[in-house]
């Protein structure tokens, strides 16, 4: 489980740096492309995240 946080965090970090300041639904796409499958994680969270990193913040907290 630690290393699926791990990845799941570093994969957040990257698309936050990558496409900060992009509308919503590209930094969704992005993220519902290179994500890793993760128990529990729901679309709805993904779109806080995409909503976040659109707003240029970092919510993975690296």
């Amino acid at each position: 489980m630690q290393d699926t946080d791990a990845a799941l965090f570093q994969a957040v970090h990257g698309i936050a740096g990558s496409l900060a300041g992009q509308p919503v639904p590209v930094v969704m796409e992005a993220l519902l492309r290179q994500l890793p499958k993760a128990p529990g994680l729901e679309i709805s969270e993904i779109r806080r995240i995409a909503e976040e990193i659109s707003v240029g913040r970092d919510p993975s907290g690296l």
